[in-house]
């Protein structure tokens, strides 16, 4: 039987690559992944057709979030899947988003709650036990 393979929990998807230089790095060498690669310089890449979820939690969907949110998923999908190591790279991811929305024009309480927020109950969403589950339809096989 004919089939595809998808993931849920997506809202948005990059129409170009995005590249910036962040503060965050692999030691040993660099990333590449189908959608995202990271130089132990620290340029990151994050390709056209990356697709995310935005800002997460009891938040709205602005725009001074919107790249913080990219390069943040990015980052914790990376440690779900095991190329960064969660303990070493989940607070600096966190406090890389609260830097980069204020850069965008998030005021500074608000940010300070985006990060607050994701020290508390971030960490499951960068836990390698919580990959998105591929789906298969018209059923599972």
């Amino acid at each position: 039987m004919e089939y595809i393979s998808y993931k849920k929990g997506y809202k948005y998807q990059l129409s170009e690559s995005y590249v910036t230089n962040i503060n965050l790095a692999p030691e040993q060498e660099d990333i590449e992944t189908r959608y995202i690669d990271l130089t132990t310089e620290g340029k990151l890449t994050i390709k056209e057709g990356y697709a995310w979820d935005g800002p997460s939690g009891p938040t709205f969907d602005t725009l001074n979030f919107m790249r913080g949110s990219l390069v943040h998923d990015a980052l914790y999908q990376l440690m779900r899947n095991e190329k960064l190591d969660k303990e070493m790279f989940r607070e600096p991811a966190d406090k890389l988003l609260q830097r980069m929305c204020r850069k965008d024009g998030m005021g500074w309480l608000r940010a300070k709650w985006v990060y607050w927020a994701l020290h508390k109950w971030g960490n499951p969403a960068a836990d390698p036990s919580n990959k998105k589950p591929v789906i298969l339809a018209p059923h599972s096989i």
